[in-house]
């Protein structure tokens, strides 16, 4: 490949592998009938006129797979953690106990299952646009430095690595996508 003119491959590949970590955190926040931390990740909690990250007021523990809780460091912020717990739209119903609030996971029913899937499928689909852009910034660097001199043979070469690139990213994305729904859909 030419000297002068460079294409920067492995910048591609992490902003690749960035839409890949940004499917796997949305996927850890959907609820799968199993308590976990991550779940709480899009809760947000009027603290003090700033809205703030529910684990930045509280420690959060999950002591059973179907229980999630919730140690509120300031006695102010219970009240206003009830609620957004209440308001995030994830179908828990705190229980409050002091400075100490008890989430219990309910049952996922079948058709919030298909819900639930169906969004995974939706989260998957913007990690795959995430990826396709990238890989058109990079045929579009292709086509600017072949303009500024670069041979047909790298532009060639270039152009099926960043493509090689795209296909793997992709596969992943899918792989992930298949495994989120078979854990949703699990009773």
């Amino acid at each position: 490949m030419s000297d002068e003119i460079e294409i920067d491959v492995d910048d591609l590949e992490r902003r690749m592998d960035g839409a890949l970590a940004s499917l796997k955190h949305d996927y850890a926040s959907l609820r799968t009938g199993r308590a976990t931390a991550s779940m709480l990740d899009p809760v947000t909690v009027d603290a003090y006129g700033v809205d703030t990250p529910l684990n930045q007021v509280a420690t959060i523990n999950v002591p059973e797979p179907r229980m999630i809780t919730l140690a509120i460091w300031d006695k102010a912020m219970v009240g206003k953690v009830d609620k957004a717990i209440r308001s995030s739209g994830l179908g828990l119903n705190p229980v409050v106990d002091g400075t100490l609030v008890r989430l219990p996971i309910p049952e996922l029913n079948e058709e919030r299952r298909r819900e639930l899937a169906k969004l995974a499928g939706q989260y998957a689909e913007a990690a795959k646009v995430a990826v396709r852009n990238v890989r058109r910034d990079g045929m579009d660097m292709v086509k600017k430095a072949q303009k500024d001199g670069l041979s047909e043979d790298d532009a060639k070469l270039y152009s099926d690595e960043i493509q090689s690139l795209t296909d793997a990213a992709i596969k992943k994305i899918d792989a992930a996508q298949e495994h989120k729904q078979e854990e949703i859909m699990q009773v």
